[in-house]
């Protein structure tokens, strides 16, 4: 399983329709993505405005080819990016141990 993290920062003041959107476009789009496994969303304490989102994949392409390059992916960005306050970082981990 291949683990997805994206860090996010929002325009301020709009935590509580981002809240509903971050999870509505993992609700509606990236949860029917192929190989979706799962997902946990994290909120800042310290800055508010930013979430770590960690998304779980059975592989690789399944995030930057199968779900990346289809229709889908511009549904997801239509949903979240207006939010976003600069590109999101996005790194993919292989699990060393639990």
């Amino acid at each position: 399983m291949i683990l997805e993290l994206v860090d996010i920062r929002i325009h301020p003041g709009q935590q509580a329709a981002f809240d509903e959107a971050l999870q509505r476009g993992i609700r509606e789009v990236i949860s029917k993505a192929k190989g979706f496994r799962g997902f946990k969303i994290y909120k800042g304490i310290e800055t508010a405005e930013r979430y770590v989102v960690n998304i779980y994949w059975d592989t690789l392409e399944n995030h930057t080819v199968d779900f990346r390059g289809s229709p889908a992916f511009a549904d997801w960005r239509a949903i979240v990016g207006p939010f976003f306050n600069g590109a999101p970082a996005v790194e993919h981990f292989n699990l060393l141990a639990e």
